[in-house]
């Protein structure tokens, strides 16, 4: 697979990821504190995919790694407010733990974009 398809592939999965998570924030229980976090994990979730975005447009290596760690800092808040949502009682793991899986794949697939950039520029810098 070439490099603009796996951009392609992830800008589409960090949509869906997106769309997941406002599914779930849809089914969430109308209780407050289910609400709240509810309503944070929307925020952090939803922008992972803008931020991938940004960074799929980025001008530069530092702008590329600079948006990527923007989302990667939106995945592991994600992460959080779902785990609490699961160990709160609020959800069930059984209904949660493919989104647990997609957003730590996720993760794992940003720190991996990360570190092959900051190698990139690093070894631009010992060329230069």
């Amino acid at each position: 697979m070439s490099e603009d398809a796996q951009r392609q592939d992830l800008r589409k999965r960090t949509k869906q990821y997106a769309l997941r998570i406002i599914r779930l924030y849809a089914a969430l229980p109308r209780r407050r504190e289910a609400q709240l976090i509810g309503g944070q994990v929307l925020r952090a979730g939803t922008s992972v995919g803008a931020h991938y975005c940004e960074a799929y447009r980025s001008r530069s290596d530092a702008e590329f790694v600079s948006k990527m760690e923007g989302g990667l800092q939106e995945l592991d808040e994600s992460l959080y407010w779902l785990e609490l949502l699961v160990e709160s009682g609020t959800i069930p793991m059984a209904k949660l733990s493919a989104l647990l899986q997609e957003t730590n794949d996720l993760i794992s697939i940003f720190v991996s974009c990360i570190k092959r950039v900051k190698d990139r520029m690093k070894i631009k810098t010992q060329k230069g």
